[in-house]
């Protein structure tokens, strides 16, 4: 799912190719897609753009007469900017906003339809549609900990409410936690005063340093390539290969359809957290630590 950073860089690039540009028509090819009937989506056409927005991970649009278009791309969606009227083939293409210079294509991969389009009224139409979480750059330290410790959850769990914090998901909140180096399943109850400095600093610095990356290069190409999985990552998705930090192993933890990647040397004192599926097939074989979990690739 794309996340703060990701929602960033296509503002960024949407917002240079749009802004100030008539909206000509709203072509929607995916029945599922439009949530709003109030106003309808027609009231959006012919009126210019005149702001865009982050709200959450949302991406708003507001035309004149305040009437906002908010987008929620969810795992699977992703913009493209394409040629002016280009046709909407193949199921995975949901919709299009025809401007003068192109077309704004979203589209949905796999066979799930999730991704959705509001259309409202103004700031409190807009208000409706934010999960409430707090922006890590608008909060201080005190802030940033009290929206966490108000139900005691893990930190994973935590850091990837929308409703506690603004735009955090599965893959930024493992870059996070790695570079606080704290254990992702640690209760928010039991941090002390330097873990909650830690995590707050490398939050915002984990946050922005991929913002300014991903705005960077969005200023000179449209990111058609958004994924939750990037080569510079310290942990998501590297699974197996060595820590940036200490050289061991990156774990895993498997649950639905997402896992958790961390160091359990730099996170987790060395301990091997239980995947819920593996570790309950295992049962007491499962190993509880790098070395357990090493020690047959010795013998």
């Amino acid at each position: 799912m794309p996340e703060l950073p990701d929602i960033s860089a296509y503002i960024t690039a949407v917002e240079v190719r749009i802004l100030g540009e008539p909206l000509e028509r709203v072509r929607i090819a995916s029945p599922f897609l439009l949530r709003t009937v109030d106003p309808p989506i027609t009231s959006v056409e012919g009126r210019r753009v005149h702001e865009l927005r982050r709200i959450g991970k949302r991406i708003a649009i507001r035309v004149e007469g305040d009437l906002w278009l908010v987008l929620h791309l969810m795992i699977a969606g992703r913009l493209h900017w394409r040629a002016a009227g280009t046709k909407l083939a193949g199921r995975n293409q949901l919709a299009a906003f025809d401007f003068p210079k192109g077309s704004l294509v979203l589209t949905e991969a796999g066979a799930k339809r999730r991704a959705s389009l509001h259309v409202v009224k103004g700031e409190d139409g807009l208000r409706e549609l934010d999960p409430g979480g707090v922006d890590v750059f608008a909060s201080d330290l005190n802030s940033f900990q009290a929206a966490l410790n108000a139900e005691n959850r893990t930190l994973k769990r935590a850091l990837t409410d929308p409703r506690i914090l603004s735009g955090i998901g599965n893959a930024y909140s493992d870059e996070i936690l790695h570079a606080a180096q704290l254990s992702p399943i640690i209760l928010t109850h039991k941090l002390g005063p330097t873990e909650w400095e830690r995590l707050f600093a490398a939050t915002r610095e984990t946050l922005q340093r991929w913002i300014d990356k991903l705005q960077s290069e969005a200023k000179t190409q449209f990111p058609e390539k958004v994924t939750a999985f990037r080569k510079d990552m310290a942990v998501h998705g590297k699974y197996g290969q060595p820590c940036p930090r200490c050289g061991d192993p990156i774990q895993r933890i498997r649950y639905a359809d997402n896992e958790t990647n961390y160091c359990a040397r730099c996170q987790t004192g060395g301990k091997v957290l239980a995947d819920r599926s593996l570790s309950r097939l295992l049962g007491k074989d499962w190993p509880r630590t790098l070395e357990e979990l090493e020690a047959p690739k010795r013998r």
